[in-house]
């Protein structure tokens, strides 16, 4: 089955700057973009660091810098002097869930997307992740039928019955075995736009008891 990609969410023209780029400078890139951070670029254009709203309102608090008369001699503080490295990026090729679970897990809203060299190609944020869960109910009914139940586990058509409203989707009815059960729940719940599964599946036959058995009178005691 296919899985939304980044490359399927990101947006490939990105704001970004160098390491020498002035403070003044990221503040008006972020104002005249409206976003929360850009990355930080070397000379052959792999992801060194982020600066975020964050990073440059640190280093605009009181105490946070040096006093004004020694803040004119060394000068303004510069993109790589203020920002946050290493970088925190996926890859292109990744899903779009693990791209969603380390946002979460990092407590980041961006995230630059390299290539397998660290290059800059584009850039995802957690609004566009939220583009997975508005695929419509009509096409998620649709995966579970004919991608999970027909073409993975082969049940035949009619034995379950699919509902699907909001994303949370609702399975009735009856599989052959019940080996098939938990890898049914499992494939419902990683496609893309599902948000909760509700199972009310039972299976005509226990082979797990079999197979145990099987395993139990294989084993050379």
């Amino acid at each position: 089955m296919k899985h939304l990609k980044v490359a399927d969410l990101m947006t490939d023209e990105v704001v970004s700057v160098a390491p020498g780029t002035a403070f003044k400078d990221v503040a008006k890139l972020l104002a005249q973009y409206d976003v929360s951070g850009v990355p930080v670029l070397d000379d052959e254009d792999r992801v060194v660091g982020v600066v975020s709203q964050t990073d440059l309102l640190a280093h605009t608090v009181p105490g946070s810098r040096p006093a004004d008369h020694e803040s004119t001699a060394a000068g303004p503080p510069s993109a790589g002097e203020v920002m946050s490295a290493p970088a925190v990026t996926v890859q292109a090729e990744e899903t779009a869930a693990h791209a969603a679970r380390l946002m979460t897990r990092r407590s980041i809203e961006r995230l630059p997307v390299v290539d397998v060299e660290d290059r800059l190609v584009g850039i995802v944020t957690r609004r566009d992740l939220l583009r997975i869960f508005l695929r419509p109910d009509s096409e998620i009914r649709r995966r579970v039928t004919d991608d999970v139940l027909t073409d993975v586990l082969g049940v035949p058509a009619g034995d379950v019955d699919v509902h699907v409203v909001d994303g949370i989707v609702t399975l009735d009815g009856q599989v052959e075995r019940r080996s098939q059960l938990p890898a049914l729940l499992s494939l419902v719940e990683r496609l893309d736009g599902v948000v909760a599964v509700a199972s009310r599946v039972t299976a005509r036959t226990d082979d797990t008891a079999t197979r145990a058995d099987h395993a139990r009178h294989a084993m050379p005691w």
